[in-house]
C-alpha cells in the first residue's frame, strides 16, 4: 500500500511537471503576448522584427518631422534620414500581412503601433495622416462614427494633435490618454485606445519588500476607471523586474513597458504556464 501511494504521488508530480513543460513550450513558440509592450522598439538590433520574434503585440516608435519625412529617433542629434516610419514599420508590417515579407515571423493580429510624436503635434500629424492613408486596408479606423478593427491600430502619444483628431469623422489614428486625467466619458473607442502615465506618478515601489497597500489601491482605482471606458493601461519607466511586473498585472495593468524583450517574454510565458497548471 505504501509503495502504491508513493508511486501515485510521483506520478502526480510528473504529470504536473509535464503540464508546465508543455504549456511553457507552447507559449514560447512566438505565441502573442497580450501584455508585452516594446518600449522604444527602434533601439533594438532589428527594429520591429525583434519584437515580433518575441511575440510582442504592442510596439512603440518615436518620430520627428524633418524636411517632410517622419524620422524614427528618440533624440534629435542622432537623426538618420533613412530611418523613416514607413521604411522601419509601416512597409514591413504591410508586407507581413500581405505575405510578401520573407523576414517576418508568424504574426498574430491585431497589433498596436504606438507612435510617440516628438516634433510639433499638428504639423507632424498632417504628414502622418497622409502616410497612413497608403496603408488604409490594414489599419483600424474611425469611419463615420464607427470604430473598425483591422490588423494594425495606430495610437499617438507624446505631442498629441487632440483637437484635430477629435473633429475628424474619418481617420486612421487614435490617442493615448494621460492616465492621471482619466475621467468618465464616452470617447473610449472614438478617440482613446490606451491610458498611460509615468510609473512614479502613481507608485514609488521598486519591487523590494511588500507592495504598499495604499499605493496598490491607488493604482487599482486608476486602472478600474480606465477599463470602465475600454482603455488599456500602461505605466512607463517602471522598474524592470519580475516583482513589479507581477504586481502590475495583478492590479489589472494591461501593458508591461520594457526595453528587455526576452526577459519579459520569459516572465510572461512562465506566468501563463504556471496559471495553466494551477487551473
Amino acid at each position: 500500500m505504501q509503495a502504491a501511494s508513493f508511486c501515485q504521488k510521483h506520478l502526480k508530480l510528473l504529470l504536473s511537471a509535464l503540464l508546465v513543460f508543455v504549456a511553457f513550450n507552447c507559449y514560447s513558440q512566438n505565441v502573442p503576448l497580450d501584455n508585452a509592450f516594446a518600449h522604444n522598439d527602434y533601439w533594438h538590433k532589428r527594429p520591429l522584427y525583434d519584437a515580433l520574434d518575441n511575440g510582442y503585440t504592442h510596439i512603440e516608435a518615436d518620430i520627428y518631422l524633418r524636411h517632410g519625412k517622419l524620422i524614427v529617433a528618440h533624440l534629435l542629434p542622432v537623426l538618420k534620414r533613412h530611418k523613416t516610419l514607413e521604411l522601419l514599420y509601416l512597409d514591413p508590417l504591410a508586407a507581413c500581412i500581405h505575405g510578401s515579407n520573407e523576414q517576418a515571423p508568424r504574426v498574430v493580429y491585431p497589433l498596436m503601433l504606438m507612435i510617440d510624436i516628438k516634433s510639433n503635434a499638428n504639423k507632424t500629424y498632417e504628414v502622418l495622416s497622409a502616410s497612413l492613408e497608403k496603408y488604409k486596408d490594414i489599419l483600424s479606423g474611425y469611419e463615420d462614427g464607427v470604430f473598425v478593427q483591422r490588423q494594425i491600430t495606430i495610437v499617438i502619444t507624446g505631442h498629441k494633435p487632440f483637437d484635430i483628431i477629435k473633429n475628424q469623422q474619418n481617420r486612421l489614428a487614435f490617442i493615448d490618454e494621460d492616465l492621471m486625467k482619466v475621467q468618465q466619458d464616452t470617447l473610449a473607442t472614438n478617440i482613446y485606445r490606451t491610458a498611460s502615465c509615468k510609473y512614479s506618478r502613481i507608485v514609488n515601489w521598486n519591487g523590494s519588500g511588500t507592495f504598499p497597500v495604499l499605493q496598490k489601491q491607488r493604482l487599482r482605482n486608476y486602472v478600474g476607471m480606465a477599463h470602465r471606458y475600454g482603455k488599456k493601461v500602461r505605466l512607463w519607466a517602471s522598474p524592470e523586474n519580475p516583482a513589479v511586473w507581477n504586481e502590475l498585472l495583478d492590479c489589472g495593468v494591461d501593458l508591461i513597458n520594457t526595453d528587455k524583450l526576452p526577459e519579459l517574454k520569459n516572465f510572461l510565458t512562465k506566468r501563463v504556464a504556471f496559471s495553466a497548471n494551477v487551473k
